[in-house]
């Protein structure tokens, strides 16, 4: 089935079918976004608890939401971190509502995963942004630079990566042991 539109913003989806698959709007066009793994789902609920757990209070995580970059552009991110006074009531985050956005990166998303969306975060602010890569399970911290690209974009740098103990200061005090997040 081919889309028959590439004008679709923010507002159409709402009125998508309730039995549409999960998309994300990029550039005006519908993208189904496939079932991951079983792998990569252990990955994410077990950093969704991870979070659950140790997280301020001020703080909520979330999966399966899609975050409004701009009018033409959503995205989902596997788990984030969302300011805690967020209504919850709503489907669709704004980027000043997220405060870290992580992707588990599949092998059918490897390129958006690395590139796309990294710079569709930082360009929309959103302060942090986690990669992590499986088999073997690594973890690429970032957070916005206050430096920008040789192309006046904002971009994210990179502050830990470790396949063994992520440790930071921000978002919050962070201890996580990589290995947890496989069980």
């Amino acid at each position: 089935m081919r889309q028959q539109r590439a004008d679709y913003t923010l507002e159409d989806l709402p009125h998508l079918p309730d039995d549409a698959p999960r998309v994300e709007l990029v550039d005006g066009v519908l993208r189904v976004t496939p079932s991951p793994t079983l792998g990569h789902q252990d990955i994410s609920l077990f950093l969704a608890r991870w979070f659950l757990q140790h997280a301020p209070e001020h703080l909520r995580v979330t999966q399966a939401v899609g975050v409004a970059l701009d009018a033409k552009n959503t995205r989902q991110p596997d788990v984030l971190l969302r300011r805690a006074d967020v209504r919850a009531d709503r489907s669709l985050l704004q980027p000043e509502d997220v405060v870290l956005a992580v992707e588990v990166v599949s092998p059918g998303t490897r390129r958006i995963d690395r590139f796309a969306k990294p710079a569709e975060y930082a360009a929309a602010g959103i302060p942090f942004y986690w990669r992590i890569e499986q088999d073997p399970v690594h973890v690429y911290a970032y957070r916005l630079s206050d430096r920008l690209s040789l192309g006046g974009e904002r971009q994210y740098e990179l502050v830990a990566d470790s396949a063994e103990l992520i440790a930071l200061a921000e978002p919050f005090e962070i201890k996580l042991p990589v290995a947890e997040l496989t069980g």
